[in-house]
Protein backbone atom coordinates (compact mmCIF):
# COMPACT_ATOMS: atom_id res chain seq x y z
CA UNK A 1 0.00 0.00 0.00
CA UNK A 2 2.87 2.35 0.81
CA UNK A 3 4.43 1.62 -2.57
CA UNK A 4 1.17 2.50 -4.31
CA UNK A 5 0.96 5.76 -2.35
CA UNK A 6 4.56 6.69 -3.25
CA UNK A 7 4.00 5.81 -6.92
CA UNK A 8 0.78 7.87 -7.04
CA UNK A 9 2.43 10.85 -5.38
CA UNK A 10 5.35 10.69 -7.82
CA UNK A 11 2.94 10.48 -10.78
CA UNK A 12 1.00 13.52 -9.52
CA UNK A 13 4.22 15.51 -9.07
CA UNK A 14 5.40 14.59 -12.58
CA UNK A 15 1.99 15.49 -13.97
CA UNK A 16 2.07 18.81 -12.11
CA UNK A 17 5.47 19.59 -13.60
CA UNK A 18 4.24 18.69 -17.10
CA UNK A 19 0.94 20.59 -16.94
CA UNK A 20 -0.22 22.36 -13.79
CA UNK A 21 -3.64 23.33 -15.12
CA UNK A 22 -4.64 19.80 -16.19
CA UNK A 23 -3.25 18.28 -13.00
CA UNK A 24 -5.27 20.64 -10.80
CA UNK A 25 -8.32 19.96 -12.95
CA UNK A 26 -7.77 16.21 -12.51
CA UNK A 27 -7.31 16.56 -8.75
CA UNK A 28 -10.58 18.52 -8.52
CA UNK A 29 -12.38 15.80 -10.47
CA UNK A 30 -10.88 13.13 -8.19
CA UNK A 31 -11.97 15.05 -5.09
CA UNK A 32 -15.52 15.36 -6.46
CA UNK A 33 -15.65 11.63 -7.23
CA UNK A 34 -14.37 10.85 -3.74
CA UNK A 35 -16.96 13.12 -2.13
CA UNK A 36 -19.73 11.49 -4.19
CA UNK A 37 -18.65 7.98 -3.11
CA UNK A 38 -18.01 8.89 0.53
CA UNK A 39 -21.66 8.78 1.75
CA UNK A 40 -22.22 5.30 0.30
CA UNK A 41 -18.90 4.10 1.63
CA UNK A 42 -19.53 5.40 5.15
CA UNK A 43 -23.10 4.07 5.21
CA UNK A 44 -22.00 0.58 4.25
CA UNK A 45 -19.05 0.60 6.66
CA UNK A 46 -21.25 1.77 9.54
CA UNK A 47 -23.84 -0.91 8.73
CA UNK A 48 -21.14 -3.59 8.58
CA UNK A 49 -19.60 -2.33 11.83
CA UNK A 50 -22.98 -2.67 13.58
CA UNK A 51 -23.51 -6.08 12.04
CA UNK A 52 -20.08 -7.27 13.15
CA UNK A 53 -20.60 -5.80 16.63
CA UNK A 54 -23.81 -7.76 17.15
CA UNK A 55 -22.89 -10.86 15.16
CA UNK A 56 -20.27 -13.04 16.88
CA UNK A 57 -17.27 -13.98 14.72
CA UNK A 58 -18.10 -17.65 15.25
CA UNK A 59 -21.57 -17.19 13.72
CA UNK A 60 -20.19 -15.21 10.77
CA UNK A 61 -17.59 -17.92 10.19
CA UNK A 62 -20.34 -20.56 10.38
CA UNK A 63 -22.55 -18.68 7.88
CA UNK A 64 -19.87 -17.47 5.46
CA UNK A 65 -16.72 -19.36 6.40
CA UNK A 66 -14.85 -22.28 4.89
CA UNK A 67 -17.25 -24.84 6.35
CA UNK A 68 -20.44 -23.02 5.30
CA UNK A 69 -20.55 -24.93 2.03
CA UNK A 70 -23.45 -24.37 -0.36
CA UNK A 71 -25.37 -22.48 2.34
CA UNK A 72 -22.63 -19.82 2.48
CA UNK A 73 -22.70 -19.52 -1.31
CA UNK A 74 -26.48 -19.05 -1.30
CA UNK A 75 -26.34 -16.37 1.45
CA UNK A 76 -23.53 -14.50 -0.33
CA UNK A 77 -25.28 -14.78 -3.71
CA UNK A 78 -28.58 -13.48 -2.35
CA UNK A 79 -26.93 -10.62 -0.44
CA UNK A 80 -24.91 -9.64 -3.51
CA UNK A 81 -27.94 -9.87 -5.80
CA UNK A 82 -30.12 -7.53 -3.74
CA UNK A 83 -27.44 -5.06 -2.64
CA UNK A 84 -26.97 -1.68 -4.26
CA UNK A 85 -23.39 -1.12 -3.17
CA UNK A 86 -20.87 0.60 -5.45
CA UNK A 87 -18.00 -1.63 -6.50
CA UNK A 88 -15.47 0.65 -4.87
CA UNK A 89 -17.18 0.00 -1.51
CA UNK A 90 -17.48 -3.77 -2.05
CA UNK A 91 -13.75 -4.47 -1.81
CA UNK A 92 -13.10 -2.85 1.60
CA UNK A 93 -16.32 -4.47 2.83
CA UNK A 94 -15.09 -7.85 1.60
CA UNK A 95 -11.77 -7.30 3.37
CA UNK A 96 -13.62 -6.71 6.65
CA UNK A 97 -15.69 -9.85 6.10
CA UNK A 98 -12.55 -11.89 5.33
CA UNK A 99 -10.89 -10.69 8.53
CA UNK A 100 -13.98 -11.76 10.45
CA UNK A 101 -14.19 -15.31 9.17
CA UNK A 102 -15.68 -15.28 5.67
CA UNK A 103 -13.96 -17.47 3.07
CA UNK A 104 -12.52 -16.45 -0.29
CA UNK A 105 -14.99 -18.50 -2.37
CA UNK A 106 -17.95 -16.95 -0.54
CA UNK A 107 -16.51 -13.45 -1.02
CA UNK A 108 -15.99 -14.23 -4.73
CA UNK A 109 -19.68 -15.15 -5.02
CA UNK A 110 -20.72 -12.03 -3.12
CA UNK A 111 -18.66 -9.63 -5.22
CA UNK A 112 -19.58 -11.31 -8.51
CA UNK A 113 -23.32 -11.20 -7.81
CA UNK A 114 -22.98 -7.67 -6.50
CA UNK A 115 -21.45 -6.55 -9.79
CA UNK A 116 -23.40 -8.72 -12.22
CA UNK A 117 -26.85 -9.45 -10.77
CA UNK A 118 -29.39 -6.75 -10.10
CA UNK A 119 -32.62 -7.91 -8.49
CA UNK A 120 -33.40 -4.38 -7.31
CA UNK A 121 -32.64 -2.90 -10.72
CA UNK A 122 -34.49 -5.64 -12.66
CA UNK A 123 -37.59 -3.48 -13.31
CA UNK A 124 -35.43 -0.73 -14.84
CA UNK A 125 -33.48 -3.22 -16.93
CA UNK A 126 -36.76 -4.80 -18.06
CA UNK A 127 -37.92 -1.40 -19.32
CA UNK A 128 -34.95 -1.12 -21.67
CA UNK A 129 -34.33 -4.72 -22.72
CA UNK A 130 -37.59 -6.55 -22.03
CA UNK A 131 -38.28 -9.09 -19.31
CA UNK A 132 -36.91 -12.13 -21.15
CA UNK A 133 -33.49 -10.59 -21.83
CA UNK A 134 -33.19 -8.96 -18.38
CA UNK A 135 -34.24 -12.12 -16.53
CA UNK A 136 -31.98 -14.36 -18.64
CA UNK A 137 -28.99 -12.07 -18.17
CA UNK A 138 -29.51 -11.96 -14.40
CA UNK A 139 -30.07 -15.72 -14.16
CA UNK A 140 -26.95 -16.54 -16.18
CA UNK A 141 -24.94 -14.02 -14.15
CA UNK A 142 -26.20 -15.62 -10.92
CA UNK A 143 -25.20 -19.09 -12.14
CA UNK A 144 -21.87 -17.71 -13.34
CA UNK A 145 -21.18 -16.24 -9.90
CA UNK A 146 -21.76 -19.64 -8.29
CA UNK A 147 -19.40 -21.25 -10.83
CA UNK A 148 -16.76 -18.61 -10.07
CA UNK A 149 -17.13 -19.33 -6.34
CA UNK A 150 -16.68 -23.07 -7.00
CA UNK A 151 -13.62 -22.37 -9.16
CA UNK A 152 -12.07 -20.28 -6.36
CA UNK A 153 -12.88 -23.06 -3.88
CA UNK A 154 -11.11 -25.64 -6.05
CA UNK A 155 -8.12 -23.40 -6.83
CA UNK A 156 -7.57 -22.46 -3.18
CA UNK A 157 -8.15 -26.00 -1.92
CA UNK A 158 -11.36 -25.38 -0.01
CA UNK A 159 -12.99 -28.44 -1.61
Amino acid sequence: MKLLFVFTLAAVILSFIANRKKTLQGLKMALNLFLNILPSFLTVLIAVAFLLAFLPKELLAKLLGEKSGAFGFVIAALLGSISLIPGIVAYPLSSVLLKNGASYPVIAVFITTLMMVGIVTLPLETKFFGFKVAFTRNLLSFIGALIIGLAIAFLWGFV
